[in-house]
């Protein structure tokens, strides 16, 4: 864990000329299985530039084909398509696009170098067998969400916040249906995150809207919380 909290402290404070955003989609698929729900994750090959070695929901950037013809500027459903692609791309499955429900919106800190503006999809996984690439791809597991938390803590895994956030909100939820039934219920009221990561000492954490010391990157002003403190040995989360 050390590498991935030395990434996550350079991506601390702010950046004036910070790059363009370049729009982007997840899809987290997720399968019933003894014990509960599983949700599928893959690592992303050590050789990558952008969260290279990390474990990841299957997902990419929009492509300029995936926008629909009568509407160009649907980012939404560019990006529903986006996450079709990938899943077959990654993964080789084969996901329906009026199987994927809307779930979160994320922006990234200013301070990375490659800023995806990322839509997260849930989808009942599709029936099929994994297959990746071995290239930027290099592994799959299905998790039980509190094993993959588990696994992070123990410093098995590298994970980013919103992957994290989006694993512990799952942890809540015993079946595929629950999970998609809660998030068809937050369809009027999706989650837009736009992150910024400042330094508590040495510790990076993430802040978003709500927090007291979001407009001013000081994670120590007193007041409401909404954060992911990141530190080493187990992640935690806050919310006032």
């Amino acid at each position: 864990m050390a590498e991935q909290g030395h990434r996550l402290t350079g991506w601390a404070g702010r950046d004036e000329e910070a790059p363009a955003l370049v729009p982007a989609a997840t899809v987290v698929l997720l399968r019933d299985a003894p014990g509960g729900l599983e949700t599928l994750m893959m690592r992303r090959s050590s050789r990558l530039s952008f969260v290279g070695g990390m474990w990841v929901f299957p997902g990419g950037r929009v492509d300029d084909g995936d926008y629909p013809a009568d509407q160009p500027d649907d980012i939404l459903r560019a990006s529903q398509a986006a996450a079709v692609r990938e899943a077959a791309e990654e993964a080789d499955l084969a996901v329906a696009a009026d199987q994927l429900v809307p779930y979160s919106h994320w922006v990234p800190p200013t301070t990375i170098p490659k800023r995806f503006a990322t839509w997260f999809f849930l989808a009942p996984a599709p029936a099929g067998a994994v297959t990746v690439d071995g290239g930027e791809i290099k592994e799959h597991a299905w998790w039980h969400p509190a094993e993959a938390l588990d696994r992070h803590a123990a410093g098995e895994i590298e994970i980013v916040p919103p992957t994290y956030i989006t694993i512990m909100e799952l942890a809540e939820h015993p079946t595929v249906a629950d999970a998609l039934a809660a998030a068809h219920r937050r369809a009027e009221n999706i989650p837009h995150y736009v992150t910024h990561i400042a330094l508590d000492g040495k510790v990076p954490v993430s802040l978003w809207h709500g927090d007291a010391g979001y407009d001013t990157h000081d994670p120590g002003v007193p007041g409401s919380r909404h954060r992911l403190t990141l530190a080493e040995g187990g992640w935690r989360f806050e919310r006032t």
